[in-house]
C-alpha cells in the first residue's frame, strides 16, 4: 500500500500542476483586453506565403480571398508554393496576380517550401511575412490589422484561427478544441504579458529575422521550432484576437488521428531540444521560454482529462477517500475547460457529440507511442 501511495501522491502532484496551470490561463483569458493598436500611415511591405501540398481542393478559393484585402496592392505579395498540385490547378493559379513557385525538393514538408519560397522570391525588400495555410481565408482587413501591429513593433504575431462553417461531428469537435486551445495558450497568455503560441498559419513575422530562421527549421512541427528561436532570442509573440483566420477543420476520426499524431511528435521533439536551454533560461530570467518548455511538458488537454477520470474511477475501488482528491481535481479540470470555451459554441449538438470523446481518448494515448514516425515524416491533412 506504501508504494500505492507514493505512486498517488507523485501522479497527483504532476496532474495538479497541469490542471492549475490550466486553470489559472483560463481565467486569465476572460480579462478583456484594453490594448488596440493605433491607425497608421505606414504602409510596411508584405510577403504572403502560400504552401500548397495537395491543395487542389482550395488553394484557389483561398488565394482569391486573399486578393480581396483592402490594403494597397502595392504593397504586398503572394506567394503560392505548388508542390503536387494538378496541371489545371496551377493553370488556374496562372492567372491570378501571383508569384507562382514550383517545389523541387523530394519528402515535403511545410518548412522546406517556406525556405523554398525565400530563396526564389524575385524581391528582397519586404518589412514582414505571413503564412497562411492552403485552406485558410482572411477578411479583407487582415492585412491592415497586422500592418498596424508591426508598425508599432511587434516582431511575431499569430491572428485568431478560427474554424470555418464545421458541419461534421469531428469538425466541430475539433473547432471547439481550437478556440479551448486559444484561450490557454493565446489569449490567456498575452493578457498576463507572456508570448502567444503559435498555431501554424495566420502567423506574420519581421522578414529579415524568419529568412534568417527558418534555414534552422529541420521537423514537420516548423511553428514550435520557430517559437523555439522566438523565445530564445526573446522576441515577444502577439495575439490579435479580433483578426481571423478560417480554418477547416478535420472532417473523420483518421484524419484526426493522424494530425494529433504529428501535433504530439513535435510538441515532445521541440521539448527534448529545448531541454538544453533550461539553464540558459533560468539565469537569463527568461520566463518565456521557461514557461514554454513547462507547457510542452505537459500532457495533450484530452489524455490529461481522460487519465485523471480512469484513476479516480480506479481509486474508488483502491482507496475511496483517496479517490475524493482526484474527483476534485476532474472537476477544476472540467472547470478550466468550460471557461476557455467560448459560451456560443455550447449547444445541445456539441453535448451530443461529448461522447466520442471516450474513443478519441483512446486513439490520443494509442499515439503516445506511435509518435517516432511523425517526426521527419510529413502527414498530410486532407481538405
Amino acid at each position: 500500500m506504501n508504494i500505492i501511495n507514493i505512486f498517488d501522491s507523485i501522479l497527483f502532484a504532476l496532474m495538479l500542476f497541469s490542471v492549475l496551470y490550466l486553470l489559472l490561463f483560463a481565467i486569465a483569458s476572460l480579462k478583456k483586453r484594453k490594448i488596440h493598436y493605433p491607425e497608421t500611415e505606414n504602409k510596411l511591405k508584405y510577403v504572403i506565403l502560400f504552401p500548397a501540398y495537395k491543395e487542389d481542393k482550395v488553394i484557389v478559393s483561398s488565394v482569391t480571398s486573399f486578393l480581396a484585402q483592402e490594403y494597397p496592392k502595392s504593397h504586398f505579395d503572394i506567394v503560392v508554393i505548388s508542390d503536387q498540385l494538378k496541371d489545371e490547378t496551377n493553370e488556374e493559379l496562372s492567372q491570378l496576380p501571383v508569384d507562382l513557385l514550383f517545389a523541387n525538393y523530394k519528402d515535403s514538408t511545410k518548412a522546406k517550401a517556406l525556405i523554398f519560397a525565400l530563396d526564389n522570391l524575385s524581391k528582397d525588400d519586404y518589412d514582414a511575412v505571413v503564412i497562411i495555410d492552403a485552406d485558410n481565408t482572411v477578411s479583407p482587413n487582415f492585412l491592415n490589422e497586422i500592418n498596424k501591429a508591426f508598425s508599432f513593433g511587434i516582431r511575431a504575431l499569430q491572428v485568431h484561427r478560427i474554424a470555418k462553417d464545421p458541419e461534421t461531428d469531428m469538425a466541430i469537435l475539433d473547432a471547439a478544441s481550437e478556440e479551448i486551445n486559444n484561450s490557454f495558450f493565446r489569449r490567456g497568455h498575452i493578457r498576463i504579458g507572456l508570448s502567444s503560441a503559435l498555431s501554424g498559419s495566420g502567423m506574420a513575422f519581421e522578414y529579415k529575422w524568419f529568412k534568417k530562421n527558418i534555414k534552422n527549421i529541420s521537423s514537420v512541427g516548423e511553428d514550435k521550432e520557430l517559437e523555439l528561436q522566438l523565445l530564445r532570442q526573446g522576441i515577444y509573440v502577439d495575439y490579435l484576437e479580433d483578426v481571423f483566420a478560417y480554418d477547416q477543420k478535420v472532417q473523420n476520426q483518421q484524419v484526426f488521428y493522424n494530425q494529433r499524431r504529428r501535433w504530439m511528435a513535435s510538441q515532445y521533439e521541440n521539448l527534448i531540444r529545448g531541454m538544453k536551454y533550461i539553464s540558459e533560461a533560468l539565469t537569463t530570467g527568461n520566463i518565456d521560454l521557461c514557461n514554454k518548455l513547462i507547457q510542452w511538458a505537459m500532457l495533450p488537454r484530452l489524455i490529461l482529462l481522460g487519465s485523471i477520470f480512469v484513476v479516480a474511477v480506479l481509486f474508488l475501488f483502491i482507496n475511496i477517500f483517496w479517490a475524493i482528491k482526484w474527483w476534485i481535481l476532474l472537476m477544476l479540470m472540467c472547470l478550466s475547460l468550460a471557461i476557455a470555451i467560448p459560451d456560443e459554441m455550447v449547444n445541445e449538438r456539441l453535448i451530443k457529440i461529448l461522447r466520442k470523446l471516450p474513443k478519441l481518448f483512446i486513439l490520443m494515448v494509442i499515439n503516445l507511442f506511435r509518435m517516432k514516425g511523425a517526426k521527419k515524416k510529413f502527414i498530410h491533412t486532407e481538405h
